[in-house]
């Protein structure tokens, strides 16, 4: 992870100093005695939760080695709708919090409570999507499209390079989804015996993903394979599939990490997945708020990586 070792090494600086932190800038900017980072999620969702324990792991470290209370105040939307999440993005600023991470269901959407909060001077970190390029915004994550294309490369490797494929949008309007489904199509348009019949869209609901999937398999006796853009659209899949007997007839690979598609996989329904690392981006994007409250500089990007997930990883996988 090629900006890890940097910021690492800006975190342990910041530590060193004591009651005064030595930024990246030069400049002696005094400690707090606490301070408290906002996590603004897509939704309610067990993929958050994964985020939210890797932010606490983070709060933590920085707690002990600082003697500065780090506080994570996690704030999710009930649904995965950007006006509430906007609600929720401009209830924490009025807080005036020391940072906020959040994961970005519409960049045109949040963009105005985006300024609203640069403009006030408060931290802000992009998690699990991509920041508006003119805001200079830190985004943590990884490369979705890069992602979305090794699952689709697998998929048609899997089907032996032809048939009927579909494809699981999550939440069209959020930046990692729309790169994921646009990488996916992309990837199969390189073969002329792969044919996108169907796309559906399950606004990282499970349910919706298994509703969506269970009528594509029913239009299309002949699919082969599918993909997914988000957490909830694989297990949604392969729910459906079982539902439909469809078992080894159509191939499923997935996205994350849950524990419902580690053991789909496990059963033979979902053949693999390629996942994200959420503890990991909830861990780095509280450093990297912690640096930015410090008045240090940040790089762009920090790319926490993806890892290809088979059945015989399940047994012992801890996630990361």
């Amino acid at each position: 992870m090629k900006t890890s070792v940097p910021l690492l090494r800006l975190v342990i600086a910041g530590l060193c100093i004591g009651m005064v932190a030595k930024t990246a800038l030069g400049a002696d900017v005094p400690t707090k005695k606490e301070y408290k980072f906002v996590i603004v999620p897509k939704v309610v969702h067990p993929w958050f939760d994964k985020v939210h324990d890797g932010a606490s792991e983070a709060a933590k470290m920085l707690t002990d080695l600082s003697g500065s209370k780090v506080v994570i105040d996690y704030r999710a939307p009930q649904t995965a709708d950007v006006v509430m999440q906007n609600q929720i993005l401009e209830s924490s600023i009025s807080t005036k919090p020391d940072g906020i991470m959040i994961d970005l269901l519409d960049a045109d959407g949040n963009r105005a409570v985006l300024d609203e909060a640069i403009s006030q001077g408060i931290p802000v970190v992009i998690f699990d999507s991509e920041a508006p390029k003119d805001l200079h915004l830190t985004s943590v994550g990884n490369d979705y499209a890069a992602q979305a294309s090794a699952a689709s490369e697998r998929l048609v490797k899997l089907i032996g390079g032809k048939g009927e494929v579909a494809i699981m949008q999550g939440v069209p309007t959020a930046p990692n989804h729309r790169i994921r489904a646009q990488a996916h199509r992309d990837t199969f348009a390189k073969y002329p015996d792969i044919k996108v019949v169907a796309e559906g869209v399950d606004n990282d609901s499970i349910e919706q993903a298994q509703k969506e999937a269970s009528s594509i398999i029913s239009a299309h006796p002949n699919l082969r394979g599918f993909v997914a853009c988000d957490a909830s659209g694989p297990i949604g899949i392969g729910i459906a599939i079982k539902e439909a007997n469809k078992v080894g007839k159509i191939v499923e690979v997935g996205l994350d990490d849950l524990n419902q598609l580690l053991q789909l996989i496990d059963e033979g329904v979902v053949e693999s997945s390629v996942s994200t690392k959420p503890k990991m981006q909830g861990y780095w994007a509280v450093l990297a708020l912690w640096q930015k409250a410090a008045g240090a500089n940040l790089p762009d990007r920090i790319d926490t990586g993806t890892v290809t997930i088979t059945k015989d990883m399940i047994k012992g996988y801890k996630g990361f």
